[in-house]
């Protein structure tokens, strides 16, 4: 544990750790303005039976990626998720002037060139706009904008999950729990009790599991994988992105889906490689996933295969390298969709391991200023329509 205790690493342990303890307080946040996001959503996704499309840059569009399977479960309601990096170059391909629309921006900083340029292009192009914005800052640029325009509702976050560190962590699974919140208030108190579940889970993970996830950075793999499926897909998106991040490009990272991981992409294993699975808690999903297992541990080599699971098949330990168990009893209710925030601290804090065994600073991976904590060099243009 002495390597966590750096100068250079004292932003990102803390946001890591601080998780468990930021998702109560967000939970708190949003059960205090349920009836004005209520009164908001109401008409434009009752009445209007508006799109619904969730935005935002790298990570927070990950965010994005991760919640819209529940939502669109959730809601009848036409559910994507498109980064703001794609809307501004290409806004007539992505929002469009006669469908009524909320717009769900994930915003850390609020101040990404391409999360104002995304907020303006839709208040632009589409005749029935709301806005809603979900993030860190209270003074960033995007919240500004959107709290004095009478057709956008912020929603803030604890402060604390406003990282400091480069890489976002409390704030991905602040912005993440609050919009499944958000579309899931009229079962609000369930969904209370599943968070406080998860959040004891997470808990114990950083109290409890630590060694288990530096025992694999010391295996020294060059290439690490991330698989899953639906949700478990976008949380691969984003803990792959961590590891690359952390590690400043040193070690290649690659994510996919389970049954997509062999239409071409798992020509990429060789002894050199890491693979994380995360295991469904879908007992019909699960299935593909230990299907999948089962492949790779019979197509031999000295590769390494991670289950992250949430209930463990005493098959697990013959197919796996490595099993890392959430809870071996309390799995049953836990949806996807909740059980990810679990596993994404795994891979954060591998992450996080990762850079510290390269000797990088977690903190500021890229100090030469090739990749910041908020993007610079892009320039908004402006659009005719």
């Amino acid at each position: 544990m002495d390597q966590l205790n750096t100068d250079g690493n004292r932003h990102t342990m803390k946001e890591i750790f601080q998780q468990p303890k930021l998702w109560r307080e967000t939970v708190n946040m949003i059960e205090q303005q349920k009836e004005e996001i209520q009164a908001f959503l109401h008409d434009p996704l009752i009445r209007k039976k508006a799109r619904v499309l969730f935005t935002g840059a790298g990570t927070s569009a990950y965010v994005g990626d991760t919640v819209t399977p529940c939502v669109s479960r959730k809601i009848p309601n036409r559910t994507e998720s498109i980064p703001t990096t794609d809307i501004v170059a290409n806004p007539m391909d992505y929002l469009h002037e006669h469908i009524p629309t909320i717009l769900v921006s994930f915003a850390r900083s609020g101040n990404s060139p391409e999360s104002v340029g995304a907020y303006d292009l839709a208040e632009q192009i589409v005749k029935d706009i709301y806005q809603i914005v979900i993030t860190c800052n209270r003074e960033g640029s995007l919240a500004k904008k959107a709290s004095s325009n009478s057709n956008s509702l912020v929603i803030y976050m604890p402060e604390e999950s406003n990282d400091l560190g480069f890489a976002m962590t409390s704030s991905f699974s602040c912005m993440y729990l609050a919009a499944l919140l958000l579309f899931d208030l009229d079962d609000l108190e369930a969904a209370k009790k599943k968070a406080a579940q998860i959040a004891n889970h997470a808990q114990r993970i950083l109290n409890e599991q630590l060694k288990e996830v530096q025992e694999l950075v010391s295996l020294n793999k060059k290439r690490v994988v991330y698989l899953g499926s639906s949700t478990l897909k976008g949380l691969a998106k984003e803990t792959c992105l961590k590891n690359l991040e952390l590690t400043s490009g040193i070690i290649p990272t690659f994510w996919e889906s389970i049954l997509g991981f062999r239409h071409g992409p798992k020509s990429l294993i060789d002894d050199e490689t890491l693979i994380f699975v995360f295991l469904s808690n879908d007992p019909y999903t699960r299935r593909y996933d230990l299907d999948l297992l089962r492949e790779l541990h019979s197509d031999g080599g000295n590769k390494t295969i991670v289950a992250i699971t949430y209930g463990d098949e005493p098959e697990l330990y013959e197919w796996c390298g490595k099993v890392l168990v959430v809870s071996e009893t309390e799995h049953s209710g836990l949806e996807d969709h909740f059980i990810a925030l679990d596993y994404l601290l795994y891979g954060q804090l591998f992450a996080m391991f990762n850079s510290l065994s390269l000797g990088i600073d977690p903190d500021n991976p890229s100090p030469s200023g090739t990749v910041n904590r908020v993007v610079k060099g892009v320039h908004i243009h402006p659009f005719a329509n």
